[in-house]
């Protein structure tokens, strides 16, 4: 059965995480620290960053999780209550820092003319906000392109649960098995399977091949891979 949409995870398949979002929060971190050192301290630790590296450790909550995975232990380590306020006035300053950061995985743009003169749906379902997500694909040339646009605030749960692949799917008017989930972690392999979605693993994020073992229908190196990929469905 030939596949009606693709739906993008965005860090890691899209962009590079590491090249984008390591500078972006520290730039991010230095700013709500206004220069105490001791709140800097506070701020990595919350959110398992390495100021010695300026990078995430590998299982920090940010890497694929959402705003409710670290938000209260981000807005603790400033002393502040994590409310709507906080939560906005925070990815505000990060949208900011990834637009100056913003590394994309080759060229996305270039795949997404080639999918979608095949007459195949794009959208985009990331564990990021929504407006983040916008923006982002704006940068990159991509808003055209897409059908479909979800981040942790646009109603849905985010991945690993089934919500945004589902919503995709409706949003597309077609049957999650038409559909397939592209990305880079395990959360968005089991978005995949349990909305009933194809799942496709991309080697440009922090899991090996042998990692998604189990978890992902087709492994491939990048979304450059997915044309061809394709033609083999």
């Amino acid at each position: 059965m030939a596949l009606a949409g693709l739906l993008f995870d965005k860090d890691g398949t899209l962009i590079h995480f590491n090249a984008t979002w390591n500078p972006a929060m520290l730039s991010v971190l230095q700013q709500q620290a206004k220069g105490n050192a001791a709140v800097l301290h506070r701020l990595a630790t919350a959110l398992d960053y390495d100021l010695e590296t300026s990078a995430f450790h590998p299982k920090a909550a940010f890497v694929a999780g959402a705003w409710g995975d670290f938000g209260s232990d981000w807005a603790a380590a400033l002393g502040q209550t994590n409310d709507q306020a906080f939560e906005n006035a925070t990815n505000t300053l990060l949208i900011e820092a990834c637009l100056r950061t913003l590394a994309p995985v080759g060229a996305p743009v270039d795949i997404a003319r080639r999918l979608t003169a095949r007459g195949v749906l794009l959208g985009i379902a990331t564990n990021d906000a929504e407006l983040a997500a916008r923006h982002q694909a704006e940068a990159l040339g991509l808003t055209p392109h897409l059908s479909f646009v979800a981040g942790y605030d646009s109603g849905f749960k985010p991945k690993p649960a089934p919500d945004m692949v589902q919503g995709f799917a409706r949003t597309i008017g077609t049957e999650p098995a038409r559909i397939a989930m592209v990305g880079d972690s395990l959360h968005d392999m089991e978005a995949a399977r349990r909305a009933g979605a194809v799942a496709i693993g991309v080697l440009t994020g922090p899991l090996k091949r042998h990692e998604f073992a189990g978890h992902a229908d087709h492994i491939i190196d990048s979304i450059a891979d997915l044309p061809d990929l394709m033609d083999r469905i």
